[in-house]
């Protein structure tokens, strides 16, 4: 049997140690906000926050989430505030994708 915290963080005690003890319920987070358009590349979804208690404060109501299929065995996904712009730290590393779609990638993403 489970108990919930007043924020929402859930305790339960299981016997399998493969599984969480402590997890939020499916009111917490975000929805998909009608449905991810396809970009050349990957895609794009608007989040929608569900209506729970705040975690932390300052929640932001509304996300975008961009994903990038970028190899067979890499995807790489960002979570941005589509109204306000903020500064990212250059890295050397991380740089702008190009390239195409793989055409048999090793993952799945749903939303």
């Amino acid at each position: 049997q489970s108990t919930c915290s007043l924020r929402g963080c859930c305790w339960s005690p299981q016997n399998d140690t493969k599984v969480p003890w402590c997890f939020f319920s499916p009111n917490h987070g975000y929805k998909v906000k009608g449905s991810k358009s396809s970009t050349q590349t990957g895609f794009k979804a608007t989040l929608e926050r569900l209506p729970a208690p705040s975690l932390f404060g300052n929640d932001i109501n509304t996300l975008l989430l961009t994903g990038e299929y970028q190899t067979e065995n890499r995807l790489r996904f960002k979570i941005t505030d589509p109204k306000t712009r903020r500064f990212e730290v250059p890295h050397e590393h991380v740089k702008e994708f190009y390239g195409s779609s793989p055409s048999n990638p090793r993952y799945k993403v749903e939303l």
